[in-house]
């Protein structure tokens, strides 16, 4: 190999030059620019440098990671719509070597498995093996008592006696005769009866007895057993009649409860057919096979048909073997006599399919009955308690109306009993007021910070929450955004206050969010202290404020009123004492209590999501102590505090009443607003959070469906509604809950604003591909995206627009809006010529000569020809001469020639007007 630079080496291996010659230092080399020569032993000394970085020198990787990416495209929608969407594929699959030690072991244990079950097998077959040979000696021993018993019989059978012989008789007589008689008395000798044929005979008879004996017990037993299940049977039906008939009361005492609507729909429903109605015959062969014994037979019944039958009195009389039974092989499952009634709870609206599964029906069977009650539902609709506990009671079973808040009752009770020491508390103020009238800046002189210089715009668009020590004794205060799209958070701060600050300019007056103020003010019950700010600009007019706000019943104390008025300024300090001594005597006047060493309660302030934090919630502690490790429920979210910090960032261990803290630990961020409270049990916590979560969700799905249903025929009278479709992420709850709601009342009845996905937290990988999918634009407010979020969106040309002030946020999704209308069209006249003679002429037909009486005639725009100030005829002009020259215009006073495409009827005394065709664009 031939020597080489650094930087050929780098372009060669496919590497940076910087990080070659890292690696090279690494390894001992002295190179240290990129023009350096390289030898190729330092090459080799890099290689085994690298080999033994990456694992044994001259080894085989042992981990090898194969990457594949395919793009291919998706095309959506039809006509115009029809877009192309890229779905590209990823797949990463890494492949390990096993260390040779743990091939080994892995071998070892395999062949000692192997060894195992050989020898498993050989041990079952030994065994079959000697059952077999057992089988074989039993069936050996049994032909050899057969045959010794067939031996014993053949020996055992009578054989011939000998008789004595007669006298004999004289010597004249013998001789043939004599021999042949002798052989005939041999022939036929007198038979011996055996005594061993009466034994076998009478055992053949006694045991015949025993069995009739037997069977004649056992006919006796199942009698017994017949008639007891009849006396059952009996007993079950008049339970059953009784049962039928109470149900049947209930039914009709709480028919009668029921509205008078339900209960006509209840009467239209025709009776069920009786289930017990025998069924059709099916097909030809059950029409002809007759009647069927039931399969469902007593095996009792079926044994004592079989000895009426008398079946042992047909078999032969010499047969040693008992009768036997023929029994079907059922299984023991018995219908149940009688209806099964279930209870079944009610909540305030249960579903369709869940009530189904409480009735132990199916789902499709439910709603058949609902559609004869004139309710037309599917299975997922909800229905009211009402409705349900009608369909279950005409169901035959009983319904049990319970709280689907009952565990939430129990626990907010529970916090609620608790008894504990009552000691005085600080009072909880909020600052309101209108935008940019000096709420924070008022804040920060009483905190001695600069919070204001830090809001993006110069606005506080978050509720903040701090605690001060002042002259006046602690004060807890709450900062609320001026903005017209935080009312929300201003309405949560005045329900969550003892006292409010209401900041008036001086050299502004009363403006909207200071209206909106006072009357959050008075719906909460909280008294109110007027700041009078910017008393020290040389504009100012306290007195115009006082006018103003006393128009609103808002009455000073020197005009005879109950409210304070303080004039004070936010730079110079003037009047801040006054005012904290005015806030410090309403709280006095309050006499303001709270509980301690008890579980704490409170609201939820604000939460956001942090990254590397997780999930943090602002709450201000309204009652009792939240000490660290306390499982909190909160809303929709629960969990145990990890970590608490007051407004200064210090952490701390507990917080008592009027204290806002921040924690880590809920599981998901609660919404602004939201009530806390500390819980024993941490199972209790999640049924309670599932339980709200679920059951926002089924008012959220019947909000929408109702939304579609209204909206349905106006849409299709109105035709297609445009909309934009945006995906919002923001840096708090409450701004998301602002901008969200101001988002919503944004458009008309032909564009609108569809917010495909909201969250809390930065933007990321998801959220841009929610946005591709749905072709909408990405909202960041105070958060920002990642890296792979960035690279996502600009690979698939995904639009992300971050803003900090709420103001440009509304005001450009405005102009999106105003943009996606249509323009107005309108005609404005820019001419009018007055026919005076009509010529006629062989190539343009009728010409008309005119004179222009006012403004200008133009050769290529649309034109109308007026008769008697009626319109005859709507179109264009053919030619526009002047004297023999075609020109494109003819000003006022001036004579000329027109020609009419496609019309010859022109008279004198016409007018032809020409008109040009405006779009003006609409805005919101």
């Amino acid at each position: 190999m031939a020597e080489v630079t650094v930087s050929e080496l780098a372009k060669s291996v496919g590497a940076t030059e910087d990080r070659l010659l890292t690696q090279m230092k690494e390894a001992g080399l002295p190179h240290t620019s990129a023009d350096a020569v390289v030898s190729d032993e330092e090459k080799q000394v890099l290689l085994n440098f690298l080999k033994s970085s990456h694992g044994e020198q001259g080894a085989a990787p042992r981990k090898i990671t194969l990457k594949r990416k395919t793009t291919t495209t998706l095309k959506t929608g039809s006509g115009t719509g029809r877009k192309t969407v890229n779905v590209e594929v990823r797949k990463k699959r890494t492949y390990v070597k096993r260390p040779q030690e743990q091939l080994e072991a892995e071998a070892a244990e395999e062949a000692e498995r192997q060894e195992e079950l050989d020898k498993a097998l050989a041990e079952q077959a030994e065994l079959e093996r000697a059952r077999a040979e057992q089988a074989e000696a039993e069936r050996a021993r049994a032909e050899a008592e057969a045959r010794a018993e067939a031996e014993a019989e053949a020996e055992a059978a009578p054989e011939p006696a000998e008789e004595e012989a007669p006298p004999a008789e004289p010597e004249a007589a013998a001789g043939p005769e004599g021999g042949e008689a002798e052989e005939k008395a041999e022939e036929k000798p007198a038979p011996v009866r055996s005594t061993y044929v009466d034994d076998i005979e009478a055992m053949r008879i006694a045991a015949m007895e025993r069995r009739k004996e037997q069977a004649a017990k056992e006919a006796q037993e199942l009698e017994d057993k017949k008639a007891r299940l009849e006396e059952e049977r009996k007993r079950a039906e008049q339970e059953k009649q009784q049962r039928e008939e109470q149900v049947k009361t209930e039914k009709t005492e709480k028919t009668d409860k029921i509205k008078p609507s339900l209960r006509r729909k209840l009467e239209a429903v025709p009776p069920e057919k009786e289930k017990d109605e025998p069924r059709k015959r099916r097909g030809r062969r059950g029409a002809k096979s007759g009647p069927k014994k039931s399969s469902k037979a007593s095996l009792y019944d079926q044994a004592l048909e079989a000895f009426e039958s008398d079946e042992s009195e047909k078999r032969s009389t010499r047969s040693l073997s008992r009768p036997t039974l023929k029994i079907k092989n059922t299984h023991g499952f018995k219908k149940p006599t009688g209806k099964q009634v279930y209870e079944v709870q009610l909540g305030e609206t249960i579903t369709v399919g869940e009530l189904a599964k409480q009735m132990n029906i199916k789902a499709g069977e439910l709603i058949k009955r609902l559609m004869k009650m004139g309710e037309m539902v599917t299975i997922n609709q909800s229905l009211d308690r009402e409705t349900a506990q009608l369909i279950v009671e005409e169901m035959g079973h009983k319904a049990v109306a319970v709280s689907e808040t009952e565990l939430e009752d129990s626990l907010v009770a529970e916090a609620k009993e608790v008894e504990g020491d009552e000691v005085s508390r600080a009072p909880v103020v909020t600052v309101m007021g209108h935008v940019d009238h000096g709420k924070t800046s008022l804040l920060d002189y009483i905190r001695k910070t600069k919070v204001a210089s830090g809001e993006a715009g110069g606005i506080t668009q978050h509720i903040g929450a701090y605690r001060v020590k002042t002259g006046q004794g602690e004060i807890a205060f709450l900062d609320t955004p001026g903005h017209a799209a935080f009312t929300a958070m201003r309405a949560r701060g005045a329900q969550s206050t003892d006292v409010v600050i209401l900041v008036v300019a001086a050299d502004d007056g009363v403006m909207p969010q200071t209206e909106e103020a006072v009357n959050h003010s008075r719906a909460a019950g909280v008294p109110l202290v007027v700041a009078i700010n910017k008393s020290d600009k040389e504009g100012a007019d306290p007195d115009r404020v006082k006018n103003e706000l006393a128009a609103k019943d808002v009455i000073p104390e020197d005009w005879g009123g109950d409210t304070q008025f303080i004039e004070v300024s936010a730079h110079t300090g003037q009047g801040i004492d006054e005012l904290l001594e005015a806030v410090s005597l309403q709280a006095e006047m309050l006499e303001l209590k709270a509980k301690v060493k008890v579980p704490a309660t409170g609201v939820v302030i604000e939460s956001r999501l942090e990254k590397g934090r997780g999930v943090v919630a602002t709450l201000l502690v309204q009652n009792g102590e939240l000490k660290r490790g306390d499982i909190v429920l909160a809303g929709q979210s629960y969990g145990r505090v990890r970590a608490m910090t007051n407004e200064l960032g210090k952490k701390v261990k507990e917080a008592g009443p009027s204290t806002p803290v921040e924690l880590l630990g809920l599981d998901s961020t609660p919404n602004a607003g939201d009530e806390f409270l500390v819980v024993a049990d941490e199972r209790k916590a999640r049924e309670v959070a599932e339980q709200r979560a679920e059951k926002e969700r089924r008012e959220r799905m019947q909000r929408q469906q109702a939304a579609k249903l209204e909206n349905m025929f106006a849409d299709m009278e109105a035709g297609e509604k445009k909309v934009l479709p945006v995906v919002i992420k923001a840096d708090v709850r409450g701004s998301l809950e602002a901008i969200l709601s101001a988002l919503a009342e944004i458009g008309n009845e032909e564009v609108s604003v569809n917010v495909v996905s909201s969250g809390v937290g930065g933007i990321a990988e998801n959220d841009v591909n929610l946005a591709l999918t749905a072709g909408a634009i990405v909202i960041g407010f105070n958060t920002r995206a990642d890296v792979a979020a960035r690279k996502l969106a600009e690979t698939e040309s995904v639009e992300i627009r971050y803003y900090s002030v709420i103001y440009n946020l509304l005001d450009e999704v405005k102009q999106a809006l105003s943009g996606m209308l249509e323009p107005e069209v309108r005609e404005d006249i820019v001419g009018i010529a007055e026919v005076r003679d009509v010529f006629r002429s062989p190539k343009f037909g009728a010409i008309a000569g005119c004179m222009v009486t006012e403004g200008t005639v133009y050769r290529n725009k649309p034109i109308r020809v007026l008769r008697d100030n009626v319109v005859v005829y709507q179109g264009e002009l053919e030619s526009l001469r002047r004297f023999k020259d075609d020109v494109q215009e003819v000003r006022n006073g001036m004579e000329c020639g027109i020609g009419v495409k496609d019309y010859n009827d022109v008279k004198p005394g016409d007018q032809i007007e020409v008109y040009d065709i405006v779009k003006v664009a609409r805005e919101l």
